[in-house]
């Protein structure tokens, strides 16, 4: 594949590459695999993207992600600390990471492991799985927003809707089969134990997000960033914010997540074991502003050994009986209006598969402009 012609050249043509590379469904582990030196024009992202990859020289070391321990969330003299922790990262970074959240270390080697396993397999065993339909089965491929986006980043993914109606076990990848099951369970504990944090952070009781149906439409994707022999021309993922509640990631030792945080780009370094939380679009319309969601980007990956991540996306489930959401009456008052309008499903649905990823484009559709 050609990477010296101007994208905008008529010589180009970047959607027939595109289906190509669609077709093949080597993904961009096979790109990575086969030894190449310069990846496809596709790939290469414009000068804008490209030219903040590093992190800002503003501060010499940036501040650390907060990480929050959960070892006392049940005492009842520990708890309420916690809570203002949660609550204050909610606020202020839009992400934390939390430790001694309960589930066993092996559990959490035995994930990235088999996720790790299943991208290693070989390209006729995963070609069986790729695919583009989303919302149905498990689906593997490269860049869900492939077709959608200006760029392609350097990443390969399965995804698969793990509720509220879990998949037949035996459409799952026998390699990682168990595995995902298994890390649905665990992760969604730790998940409904930070909701309540959440929820209380906000004066609301504990079980309130549970009621709202925040736990029960759940999406978890297995990441892969494989090495990059350019990782100064694309990203692993672009910059955005997640669309849903809440979003819980584990990641291999492998850098390259970053999150905005006062105007500059922060390394998150991982915790061994940790779980790292993050605050969805929705959730920040339903909390009238009160948490923030947070631009956060994947760069390119420069090791040789592949970059791991699963993800497990919480969703609202059941929208209201009129079908719309907006942010919850309980939080507004005359000193406090709304500041978004309500929406509808059908909204949240279309705008982000509209486009290819991208930040908080439906939070700008439905602020109140007064």
């Amino acid at each position: 594949m050609a990477t010296a012609v101007s994208a905008t050249s008529s010589a180009y043509d970047r959607m027939k590459e595109v289906k190509e590379f669609d077709e093949s469904k080597i993904g961009v582990k096979g790109l990575s695999d086969s030894g190449i030196t310069s990846i496809p024009q596709f790939f290469v992202h414009d000068p804008q993207t490209l030219s903040d990859l590093k992190p800002s020289s503003k501060r010499t070391v940036p501040a650390p992600l907060p990480t929050i321990d959960l070892s006392h969330i049940n005492s009842v003299n520990l708890r309420p600390e916690i809570v203002e922790q949660i609550k204050d990262a909610a606020r202020t970074w839009g992400f934390f990471q939390v430790i001694n959240h309960g589930i066993p270390f092996s559990v959490v080697d035995q994930t990235v492991n088999a996720v790790k396993a299943f991208h290693e397999q070989p390209h006729e065993v995963k070609a069986k799985f790729y695919k583009r339909e989303e919302g149905k089965g498990f689906m593997y491929a490269s860049n869900n927003d492939l077709y959608r986006t200006k760029a392609a980043s350097w990443h390969d993914s399965f995804n698969l809707w793990t509720g509220p109606e879990p998949p037949e076990v035996e459409e799952l990848p026998e390699v990682c089969r168990n595995e995902v099951v298994a890390w649905d369970f665990h992760a969604t504990k730790v998940a409904e134990s930070v909701m309540e944090l959440l929820s209380e952070g906000l004066g609301l009781e504990a079980g309130k997000f549970k009621e709202l149906t925040f736990l029960e439409k759940r999406a978890l994707v297995g990441h892969c960033y494989p090495y990059c022999p350019q990782p100064d021309r694309t990203v692993g993922i672009t910059s955005h914010t997640d669309p849903g509640i809440v979003t819980v990631l584990l990641q291999n030792h492998v850098p390259g997540l970053q999150v905005r945080h006062e105007d500059e780009w922060v390394d998150v370094k991982a915790v061994p074991g940790g779980l790292i939380i993050n605050v969805g679009d929705m959730l920040q319309i339903i909390t009238n502003g009160e948490y923030k969601s947070v631009q956060h980007r994947v760069l390119a990956n420069s090791w040789k050994e592949a970059r791991i991540s699963i993800v497990l996306f919480y969703n609202l489930a059941k929208w209201s009986e009129d079908g719309y959401c907006g942010p919850l009456p309980e939080l507004l008052s005359p000193e406090k209006p709304p500041i978004y309008r309500n929406f509808t499903e059908r909204e949240f649905v279309e705008n982000f598969y509209s486009k290819g990823i991208d930040s908080k484009s439906l939070i700008d559709k439905i602020t109140i402009h007064n």
